[in-house]
Order: structure tokens, then sequence, then C-alpha cells
């Protein structure tokens, strides 16, 4: 790949298995570079099976904490942000760029408030067409598979219609990404295609990832 793609691991919540991974993305830096591993995901959506239902005894200083929320009520999302200190906030139901500008006010002026991701579920080039009205309320779009849940299906869509997104904001992508996909990844080509979002590919259960089958999948990404 031509660039450094920012790599987010998904679906975090056990203590012992976040403070691996965290080791694992510093043991792939190279040469005091950022850890490759920049983002991990907590998921708080009730109907995940991989919903986090208490705070875990522990949570990485080392890479961007993000939450992420499906159509919760934004006071809600506010006092999880304070709570778990995250950095970004992963919004992957229905919420509308009203939803979003409400969202923005609740902390409004605070230097540290979170960036934003809005999930949107992608099969043909239409479907990038609901990206529109998001322009400029957002700093990521994500784009993942239609699938019976609103993510976390373990599907792809055919990521040859990335051709077609004309947004102007970065995205990174998601559904189904495993450990044989480096050379699909490598053949994509998009000049806002920011990052990789890692998840149920690569657990031994859900909401337990598998390090050492990050760890080969990383290191041939960072290649």
């Amino acid at each position: 790949m031509s660039k450094q793609l920012m790599i987010k691991v998904c679906g975090m919540r056990d203590a012992e298995n976040i403070r691996e991974v965290e080791q694992l993305s510093v043991e792939l830096a190279e040469n005091g570079s950022e850890p490759p591993i920049a983002m991990m995901g907590f998921i708080f959506w009730p109907r995940s099976s991989r919903y986090v239902i208490h705070r875990p005894d522990y949570l990485p200083t080392k890479m961007r904490r993000v939450g992420v929320f499906v159509d919760e009520d934004a006071h809600e999302v506010a006092r999880k942000v304070e709570e778990y200190r995250l950095d970004m906030v992963q919004l992957h139901g229905k919420e509308s760029p009203e939803y979003i500008r409400e969202l923005g006010t609740l902390w409004r002026g605070d230097t540290a408030s979170p960036r934003l991701i809005k999930a949107f579920n992608i099969a043909t080039a239409e479907d990038f067409g609901q990206t529109a009205a998001y322009e400029g309320l957002v700093d990521y779009f994500l784009f993942d598979a239609k699938g019976k849940l609103v993510g976390g299906n373990g599907e792809k869509f055919d990521w040859s219609v990335l051709t077609d997104y004309q947004g102007k904001t970065p995205f990174l992508l998601s559904g189904g990404i495993g450990p044989g996909d480096v050379d699909s990844l490598r053949a994509i080509c998009h000049p806002l295609w920011a990052g990789i979002d890692l998840n149920s590919r690569f657990e031994v259960a859900p909401g337990l990832k598998d390090v050492e089958r990050l760890r080969e999948f990383v290191r041939n990404v960072i290649q």
C-alpha cells in the first residue's frame, strides 16, 4: 500500500485482551513511528454480542478510544464520552444530520471534544448518495456491508464500488475484513481511503481478539 492506513480494532471489552492488543501495536511500531493500531473500539449497543456492559478494568492509553453507538440518546452518548474518555464517537445507526448538530452542542467549546465517524451500509455505488447530507459534519465516514444487523455481520460488500465514491470526507473501510484480505486491500486505490476497521474475523469469541492472528495481518498490511 502506498500510504500508511489507520487500523481500528473494534468490539473490545476484556481488560487483559485490551492490554494485549495495545502492547501488540506498540511492538509493531518501527523506528519511533506511531503504533499501527491507531484506534480501539467499544460497542455501546445492547443488541451487539460485543456490548460493553461494564467499564473494563483497563482502557488503552496509547491509541484513540472509539465509542460505537446506534441511534442512542445524544445525552447518553455525551455521558459515555466523559465516563470512558472517548477520543472518537462512531455513529452506526440512522442518525440524522440534525442529530449530529445537536450532539456537537453538548461539548461545544471543549478543546478535547471527540472526533466523529458516521457509518453507512453500502451495497452499490448508489448507496454513496446518502453521504452527501453529512459532508462537513463529521471527520470520517465508515463504509460497512449491509446485513441483518447494523454492523458486525462479518460480511463484505463489493470493494470495487469504492472508486465511485466522490465525496470529500475521508473514509474507513469495514465489513468482514479478515486475515486473507491483504492482497485485496492492496488493490484498493482511493485518495480519501484513511483506514480499516477489524472485528469479527480476528476473534476467538465475540469481544475477544486473537492477538497472533492480528499480529500477522498487521505486519503484512504495514509492509
